[in-house]
C-alpha cells in the first residue's frame, strides 16, 4: 500500500466519508423515507383534512409540506450521512433542485444529487479559513450541477421501470400482484426503505395496491402471528409501525418469514383481480403499510382524487369492503393460519417472535 493510498484512506476515515452499500443503500434510504413521510405523506394527510373538514389552514399548512418535499428528503440523507451542519443546511437547495427537475422519479433523483453533494461537502468541510463560504458552495454546486446534468435522465429512468411494473400489471394483474406484493412487502421488513422504492418508482395503480397488500401482509400479519410473545404492545408496534422490528429474530430464525411472505402472494393477487384496489394517491403511500395508515390514507385520497377527476362516481361499499379484507382482516386470519404447520413442525418455537422494546 502506497503512503499516498495511505493518506487518501486516513482523510476519509477522517471525515467520515464511508463507500459501502449500508451507508447508502439502507442508512440514506431510510432516511430519504423519512424525510419524504415528515412531508408529502403529512402533507397529503393534512391537505386531505383540510378539504374535506373545510378547515383552510389545514389545506394550507399540507400543501407548505408538500412543497417542502425535495429539501426534507435531501436534509434527511444529509442527517443519515453525518454531514456537519454547513452542508446539511445546504443540502436543502439541493434536494429541491433535485425533486424538480427529477420529475416522477424526483426522490431517486434527489438521493443521487444528495449523496453525492454531501460527500463533496464533507470533504471540503473544515479545510479552509473561509470556511463558512466553501462548504455552502461546493456543496450546492456540486448538488444542482449533478441535478442539471442527471436528474432528468435518473427521474426518466425510474418513471419507466415504474411505468412497465404498473403496465405489467394491468396487463396480468394475477402474477404481478404476486410478484409487486412479495417484492414490496418483503422490502418493508428488510431494513430498507419500501416506502422510498415506491416513490422513486412512481408506483401506483393496481401496482401501488399489490405494494400496500404486501406490506399489510408483512405488519399484520407479523403482529398478529406474534401476540402470545408481544401483546398489546408488539400488536401496535408491528401493526402500526413497522414490521422491521422482527428483521433480528428472522436472522436468527428465518422461517418465521414464511407466513406473512404467503400471505402477501394470496392478498396482492386478491387485490388487483378481486377487489381492483387501487392506490392513486402519493406513490410514496403505496410502500407504507398500515404505518400510521398511511397507505389506506393514500387509498382513500386516490378514491378522492378519481372523483374528483371523473374517473369515479364514488366511493362504494364494495371499495371499502376491499380495503378493510386486504389491509387488515386477511393478514390477521390468514398468518397464523399458515404459521400453525410450521409451529406444530417445530418450525417456530415458542419465543422466536419475542420483540426486545
Amino acid at each position: 500500500m502506497t503512503q499516498t493510498t495511505c493518506k487518501i484512506k486516513e482523510f476519509l476515515r477522517r471525515k467520515d466519508i464511508v463507500f459501502s452499500a449500508q451507508r447508502y443503500g439502507i442508512d440514506a434510504l431510510s432516511a430519504m423515507a423519512q424525510g419524504l413521510f415528515a412531508s408529502l405523506l403529512v402533507g397529503t394527510i393534512l391537505s386531505t383534512l383540510g378539504e374535506q373538514l373545510h378547515i383552510a389552514f389545514l389545506l394550507q399548512a399540507g400543501n407548505w409540506a408538500k412543497a417542502a418535499t425535495g429539501p426534507a428528503m435531501a436534509v434527511a440523507i444529509g442527517h443519515a450521512l453525518r454531514c456537519p451542519p454547513l452542508v446539511l443546511f445546504s443540502l436543502a437547495a439541493v434536494g429541491g433542485a433535485a425533486n424538480e427537475l427529477g420529475g416522477a422519479g424526483g426522490p431517486l433523483a434527489v438521493l443521487v444529487a444528495a449523496v453525492v453533494a454531501a460527500e463533496f461537502g464533507k470533504a471540503v468541510s473544515g479545510q479552509t479559513k473561509v470556511d463558512i463560504l466553501v462548504t455552502p458552495c461546493v456543496t450546492v454546486l456540486c448538488g444542482t450541477g449533478l441535478a442539471v446534468l442527471c436528474a432528468p435522465a435518473v427521474g426518466a429512468a425510474a418513471s419507466a421501470v415504474g411505468g412497465v411494473i404498473m403496465w405489467a400489471t394491468e396487463l396480468q394483474p394475477f402474477y404481478m400482484g404476486i410478484l409487486v406484493s412479495v417484492i414490496v412487502g418483503m422490502a418493508l421488513t428488510l431494513p430498507i426503505s419500501s416506502a422510498a422504492i415506491c416513490a422513486a418508482l412512481g408506483l401506483t395503480g393496481l401496482a401501488g395496491g399489490a405494494a400496500v397488500a404486501g406490506c399489510c401482509a408483512q405488519m399484520v400479519g407479523f403482529a398478529v402471528m406474534s401476540f402470545a410473545e408481544n401483546r398489546w404492545g408488539g400488536l401496535v408496534a408491528q401493526g402500526l409501525g413497522t414490521s422491521m422490528l422482527q428483521m433480528g429474530n428472522i436472522v436468527k430464525n428465518p422461517r418465521i418469514w414464511i407466513a406473512p411472505t404467503v400471505v402477501s402472494a394470496i392478498t396482492g393477487p386478491m387485490a388487483t383481480c378481486l377487489f381492483g384496489l387501487q392506490m392513486n394517491g402519493a406513490a410514496v403511500a403505496s410502500g407504507m403499510g398500515t404505518c400510521g395508515l398511511v397507505g389506506q390514507i393514500g387509498i382513500y385520497t386516490g378514491w378522492l382524487a378519481d372523483i374528483a377527476g371523473g374517473a369515479k362516481a364514488a366511493v362504494t361499499p364494495f371499495d371499502w369492503l376491499g380495503l378493510v379484507c386486504i389491509c387488515f382482516v386477511l393478514p390477521a386470519v390468514l398468518t397464523p393460519l399458515v404459521a400453525w404447520p410450521m409451529r406444530k413442525a417445530g418450525w417456530i418455537r415458542p419465543g422466536d417472535l419475542k420483540l426486545v422494546f
